[in-house]
């Protein structure tokens, strides 16, 4: 399916944020995906990647959630920079900033507003579970290998101690050698999720390591980017085009 794309300038509660926007070509009503940024940034990968799923017949979004810094992209080299910027975000700004982007996306005159959807990957994975929880406007989420979503250091809350509030359905993706989030985060995740009787499903990937999904890092695993792409499809279709 033929796209345009571009950028666009959104309101947010810290002042104008900037996000990749793309669309379908042909006329119509497309339901809307918010794609999350991994703590790199709003690089050329994420664009990317909103970019395929709009050709599959979706209005995406991806949003600068670093917009309070300038020119905050790093490469992924760079880690210690990307925690600095990941750490500089505080979980009560990032569902006012996820909010305003997603009210955004449903004001499309192309957008089916009651059918908004999410992924995003890293820290992105972590975000797209956080608000999946606490937006009712989500109506699928689809996180990968999101760090941090079964654990915090107290007094802080986890992602997942909002789970019981969670109502749309989601897919979860994990490499299995993630060095970064432990198997035993992950089977806490599926467990928490299972005991609250939510729709969703834990997929880890044997011998992925954490950034599989990205053909531009070291880590990528191209075997199980295949799959979860597959998947990711699928389960949008499922959810946002019924």
């Amino acid at each position: 399916m033929e796209i345009t794309s571009g950028m666009v300038q959104i309101r947010a509660v810290d002042g104008t944020m900037s996000a990749a926007l793309a669309r379908p070509t042909a006329d119509g009503k497309y339901p809307g995906v918010i794609v999350v940024q991994e703590a790199f940034g709003l690089n050329a990968h994420i664009k990317d990647v909103g970019a395929r799923i709009a050709r599959e017949g979706y209005v995406t979004l991806a949003p600068d959630l670093y917009y309070r810094e300038k020119n905050a992209v790093v490469g992924y080299d760079n880690l210690p920079e990307a925690i600095r910027l990941m750490m500089g975000l505080s979980d009560d700004k990032i569902v006012k900033d996820m909010g305003a982007a997603i009210a955004y996306l449903q004001q499309q005159p192309a957008v089916r507003g009651d059918r908004i959807g999410l992924t995003g990957f890293c820290m992105g994975g972590r975000v797209s579970f956080l608000t999946a929880c606490l937006n009712p406007a989500v109506k699928a989420a689809v996180p990968f290998y999101g760090g941090g979503i079964g654990s915090a250091a107290p007094p802080a809350k986890a992602p997942l101690d909002y789970a019981d509030t969670l109502a749309a359905p989601m897919l979860l993706f994990f490499g299995e050698k993630d060095g970064f989030i432990g198997l035993d985060e992950v089977e806490r995740i599926k467990t928490r999720l299972a005991e609250l009787k939510k729709n969703a499903e834990v997929i880890v990937y044997p011998g992925a390591d954490h950034g599989f999904f990205c053909n531009e890092r070291s880590s990528y695993h191209a075997e199980s980017a295949k799959d979860a792409w597959t998947r990711l499809l699928k389960f949008l279709e499922k959810h946002l085009k019924a």
